[in-house]
């Protein structure tokens, strides 16, 4: 692939010098831009962005609510309705027409609103989780939006980011990009910064780097060449452009559950359609039209055609929810499988400890030294174990350590007002802080071991290596190595004892290695450290590789501790009464990570799995560990893929944290992501479904509990929904089969029905709309902790729910008709009402069934009277139903409209008795569920 790239030059920059580049673009490599600067280019370039979509205007999104062939068929009958008006002149307006269209009206502004809400519910997700980025400007670091980045920026580049835009690399350590995105190269691509002479493609321009492809191994710096829709990966964006919005299993479930209720719906409706037309003694057009009116509008109310904007709205605000808790949902398919997780897979370092590494131990061939003070201010005294002065062979071995360690080193100390923090990996942080405890200065070791090249960290190696000139022996160069001591100490072959070098023994192995199992045992991370000389010419800068990591002279060994987080003890807890099994994966030494484990409560036993032991075991004997242990100690990312998918056969739903570049396939293998916000990579987010904004186990078990809450909610206002339903389905089909037992015919003949066709569509626009809502955002309940994870192949309505959906749907259509019964004569009882009095009564009860039924739908078991007043805004959707419908039954205008009649008090106390009996009876029968529960019954 060739794309020509516009960029602000007058040539292509990967055939320009550094400095070429540098100038054309009128920046500075060390000090960048400055910000005024910055936000002029971004004014002159527009914002680092691909262009999306149009989206559809406001009007067509009002629009598209009628686009449904139910709602359709209701503005054609509101039409007819209106014509036939004008051909009898029996009222003095047409209100049957007015009552639909205006209800039709109102069903598309709330639809219209819900659907907004939603859109900018998920925009304001997509505005939590946008992409970063790390830029030099005014000669300082900062972390910007990269949509705010300009050309210009001096763009940082770390292993696992992903590029933020087109840039020329002005320096670079062993640096690899994947960019199969753009090129279709498998392979990750080594750069440099060396010009490119000619025509190249995309793939040949070693010394650019390019909009959404990421850094796999090392690290460089480079200045941007364009932005947005300039990029290269800005010419082929228009396949972008056509994305689909997310839709959930959950969404797609409940739309084939609504599209199955409404085939049902509608051969119900043609059946009483039927029935009416054959049983009644229906005669004139006028009668068939309000027969046809009808059924529409039985299917219009008893459709829930709103379901899916009501997830997408539950489901979004629920994540906003969560995002307020430091968790950041990237799917939300993740908010469901949340509810099923029973396998936390957690890092250590961070998550479950505070990562604030602070060294306590330096052990060298002369002794041991301990250090004091916390966190990162380079304040603590020095103290000789077993007492004495630090002086002589010690003194010297401690200094070389820990500026072997200070300057194999990538992260930065900062104090700002009065506060210390380290910039980078908390690790290395804390080994410049022991340095500056043990009075080494940064200007002293920067002016004599200058920085030559690196051969970054691998989870692979286990080993991080620099290259140095030394200002004091012009003749040699220094490589510094650290990293996993056991690994480290196979690669030596020396002994730093005082000044002197000598030959590592196979007894002094042993005693290094014993020293660092005591040390481990004590919960201590442990380092090594180590060193070589090599001659002068014996590498470059771009000559460095794995191969300095041999005949290596062993420093000493460095033990510190990242102290477990309180809360994470708690959470470890609360994880374990909801059902959910935490296991510890870690790159620490076994004994620390068993510490730590028993300490927070994961493990009863100090037994852990080492990824050597992992490496060697079959599949099936994985499968049979991971149901027994609980910590993996040493391990990879390909042992941790390994544990995931041993979990997986077993029948877990996991959750895995991971925050490097590899582990970006065990996230996707999980069940559930979990990317670091702060230590993770670019690649390791991409890869996540969450991602920790505080990098804390506690935010995990918080995040699950938000998880289930919603799922609880959506729940709750779908049983709420479909019994509503399924009562007013059930109350029109029974009472349009029994209305000769209910009462007799309307005086003078013509046709008899339950409800009319304007009050079945008030009902569905009043009690369907805010009483849902409202209990899609009920507050979270700490029973659901309390509660084993849902299985994962349990749809979201179960055959109890559906139990119980059907058992309230017919007490409301048993109540609603006995009301009819006795407000007409004849009949089971006898009444004295006219049929429009008995239609304002089973009106009105069937809307207070309702009313009382939103307060039924919290729960297929628990009783309505734990947390009754709990939602608030669950009463407010009540009140002002209520006072809707009290308007339709007293305004003259309204009464018209919808054929009601004023009603008195003792009306009132009966619909509204008869209305609680679906509370009474739903609490009956959740005492019988609980009772067959408690007894081993479903």
């Amino acid at each position: 692939m060739d794309i020509k790239v516009y960029q602000p030059l007058r040539s292509e920059p990967h055939q320009q010098t550094v400095d070429q580049v540098l100038a054309a673009l009128d920046t500075d490599a060390d000090v960048g831009l400055s910000g005024t600067e910055a936000r002029s280019r971004l004014d002159r370039f527009g914002r680092n962005e691909l262009t999306a979509e149009e989206p559809a205007p406001a009007w067509q999104k009002f629009l598209a609510q009628f686009n449904d062939i139910l709602v359709i068929l209701l503005l054609i009958a509101a039409l007819v309705s209106f014509l036939l008006w004008l051909y009898e002149r029996e009222s003095a307006l047409p209100y049957e027409a007015m009552a639909i269209s205006a209800i039709v009206l109102l069903n598309a502004v709330m639809g219209y609103i819900q659907q907004a809400r939603a859109e900018q519910a998920v925009a304001a997700l997509q505005q939590i989780s946008a992409a970063q980025a790390s830029v030099v400007r005014d000669g300082a670091r900062q972390n910007i939006a990269a949509a705010e980045i300009v050309p210009g920026d001096i763009v940082l580049i770390e292993e696992g980011d992903t590029i933020p835009a087109d840039a020329r690399l002005i320096q670079t350590a062993v640096l690899q990009t994947a960019e199969a995105a753009l090129t279709g190269e498998s392979l990750p691509i080594s750069k440099d910064i060396a010009p490119v002479a000619g025509e190249a493609g995309l793939g040949d321009q070693r010394n650019m780097v390019f909009s959404g492809t990421s850094a796999t191994y090392g690290h460089g710096r480079a200045v941007v060449t364009a932005t947005g829709m300039q990029t290269a990966m800005g010419h082929i964006a228009g396949m972008l452009k056509t994305a689909q919005p997310e839709t959930t299993p959950l969404q797609k479930e409940l739309d084939r559950v609504g599209k199955l209720l409404g085939i049902i719906v509608v051969i119900i409706a043609v059946v009483m359609i039927a029935t009416i037309l054959l049983v009644e003694d229906v005669t004139g057009i006028s009668a068939i039209f309000d027969v046809l009116i009808l059924g529409v509008a039985l299917a219009v109310a008893a459709v829930p055609e709103g379901l899916p904007a009501i997830v997408t709205a539950v489901l979004s605000l629920g994540v906003q929810r969560m995002a307020k808790r430091s968790a950041i949902v990237r799917h939300l398919a993740a908010v469901e499988t949340l509810g099923s997780a029973n396998v936390i897979a957690s890092d250590k370092t961070g998550t479950l400890t505070r990562n604030e590494m602070t060294v306590r131990v330096i052990a060298t061939a002369s002794g041991r030294v301990t250090m004091g003070g916390t966190g990162y201010a380079p304040e603590g005294a020095l103290s000789r174990h077993g007492g004495g002065e630090i002086a002589g062979a010690l003194r010297s071995e401690l200094v070389r350590t820990l500026s072997a360690a200070d300057r194999a080193n990538n992260a930065v100390l900062h104090e700002r007002e009065g506060r210390w923090t380290v910039q980078g990996d908390p690790t290395e942080g804390a080994l410049i802080v022991a340095a500056r405890k043990a009075g080494l200065e940064a200007e002293a070791l920067d002016a004599r071991f200058a920085r030559l090249g690196e051969v970054p960290f691998s989870s692979e190696r286990k080993l991080m290596s620099t290259l140095h000139s030394d200002a004091e022996r012009h003749e040699r160069l220094l490589a510094l190595t650290k990293g996993a001591p056991d690994v480290l100490l196979a690669r030596c072959s020396y002994e730093l004892a005082g000044e002197e070098a000598r030959p590592l023994t196979e007894s002094r192995r042993a005693e290094i290695l014993a020293t660092n199992e005591a040390l481990a045992g004590e919960a201590l991370r442990t380092l090594g450290v180590a060193f070589r000389s090599l001659p002068k010419g014996a590498a470059g800068p771009n000559a460095i590789d794995e191969g300095v990591e041999q005949d290596l002279v062993f420093l000493g060994l460095i033990g510190m501790i990242d102290p477990p987080r309180q809360e994470a003890k708690d959470a470890v807890a609360r994880a374990k009464g909801a059902g959910i099994r935490p296991i510890m994966i870690t790159g620490d030494h076994p004994k620390t990570a068993s510490v730590i484990a028993a300490e927070l409560g994961i493990t009863a036993n100090d037994r852990a799995v080492t990824g050597v032991e992992i490496g060697k075991m079959s599949e099936e004997a994985l499968e049979r560990t991971v149901r027994e242990v609980s910590v993996y100690a040493r391990v990879n990312p390909e042992h941790k893929l390994r544990i995931v998918k041993a979990l997986q056969r077993n029948g877990m739903t996991v959750a895995m944290t991971g925050d490097g570049v590899n582990d970006a396939p065990a996230l996707k293998t999980a069940d559930i992501g979990i990317a670091m916000g702060i230590t993770g990579t670019d690649v390791s987010k991409e890869a996540a479904d969450m991602v920790l904004a505080d990098d804390n186990f506690a935010t995990i078990v918080a995040a699950v509990e938000e998880g289930r809450a919603i799922f609880a909610n959506i729940r709750k206002f779908l049983r709420y929904l479909l019994s509503s339903n399924i009562g007013e389905v059930m109350t029109m089909f029974f009472g349009v089969l029994l209305i000769d037992v209910i009462g007799p015919s309307q005086p003078g003949g013509g046709l008899v029905l339950p409800l009319l066709a304007t009050q079945i569509l008030w009902i569905n626009l009043v009690t369907d709309g805010a009483p849902a809502l409202a209990l899609g955002v009920d507050p979270v309940d700490p029973a659901v902790m309390n509660q084993p994870p849902r299985p994962r192949d349990e749809g979201v309505i179960t055959r109890r729910m559906w139990g119980g959906i059907f058992f309230v749907g017919l007490v409301m259509a048993a109540g609603t008709l006995l009301v009819l019964d006795a407000s007409l004569p004849g009949g089971l009882i006898e009444g004295t009402g006219t049929m429009r009095y008995g239609q304002t009564m089973a009106f009105t009860t069937l809307m207070i069934f309702q009313l009382f039924n939103a307060l039924n739908a919290h729960s297929d078991e628990e009783s309505v009277f734990r947390g009754l007043f709990r939602n608030r805004w669950l009463w407010a959707a009540i009140v002002l139903s209520l006072f809707l419908h009290v308007i339709v039954i007293y305004v003259p205008f309204l009464q018209e409209a919808f054929s009601t009649t004023s009603l008195d008090a003792g009306d009132w106390f009966l619909c509204a008795a008869v209305a609680s009996s679906v509370l009474w009876l739903r609490e009956l029968s959740k005492i019988i569920t609980r009772a067959m529960d408690g007894g081993g019954g479903v």
